[in-house]
């Protein structure tokens, strides 16, 4: 890898690469898409998909387009590519949602702005569900967030990946400010704790859950 393709995932032919853009509470707007679209023609690129983390992928750029794809999205090609929150996830929510108690989208986009560029021990995937149908998969992210008619219930630690795991519950009943706290206390100890390329699930696993009822208080 050089610098011109760090970031940049090298796909199956070896000589070609996969580019993730910035979608923060998988919210696009209509330039957004518009200019994606032009992107994706100008340089030719033969398939555009959208991940389970809400992102566009855009798949099989020429390592000499590199620079000019990320440089052409503007600010959709700012994807987080160090140890960080790599996205934050959301379903409609009560905005839009009939099953919708609480405003994800919102919550959402807060997490993002607030972390956007922030490096961590490991990457940080975050999941914000506006009910307990939990669309936004907050049970198996990072940090997971499901709203209730209650409020807000925080998870930490989950891990959707080969070895799977349910985050642990960390405190329910909240308001946004405090669900807010909640995230900011959990990230601020994982960072400071955890060891590097250790994702949330695993150091769980080594530091145990003691520590949680120490810096949260429901």
């Amino acid at each position: 890898m050089t610098d011109a393709t760090y970031g940049a995932k090298i796909q199956r032919d070896g000589k070609t690469y996969a580019i993730q853009t910035r979608i923060p509470a998988g919210v696009v707007t209509p330039a957004e898409l518009e200019t994606i679209a032009r992107v994706t023609r100008d340089y030719a690129i033969p398939l555009v998909k959208i991940t389970s983390g809400q992102r566009f992928l855009l798949i099989g750029v020429q390592e000499q387009d590199i620079a000019g794809v990320r440089k052409d999205l503007g600010a959709l090609g700012t994807a987080s590519i160090t140890p960080g929150v790599r996205y934050v996830q959301s379903c409609p929510g009560i905005s839009y949602c009939k099953n919708g108690t609480q405003d994800s989208i919102s919550l959402a986009k807060a997490i993002s702005d607030e972390y956007d560029g922030t490096d961590f021990p490991a990457k940080i995937k975050i999941g914000v569900s506006g009910c307990p149908r939990c669309c936004g998969e907050s049970r198996v992210r990072d940090i997971g967030i499901m709203g209730s008619a209650k409020g807000w219930t925080v998870y930490f630690g989950g891990h959707s990946g080969f070895k799977s795991r349910q985050g642990e519950q960390v405190a329910t009943g909240l308001t946004t400010e405090q669900a807010l706290e909640c995230v900011r206390s959990l990230l601020s100890y994982y960072r400071t704790h955890a060891e590097p390329k250790e994702r949330s699930s695993r150091f769980l696993e080594r530091a145990g859950t003691d520590w949680i009822g120490k810096i949260v208080k429901e």
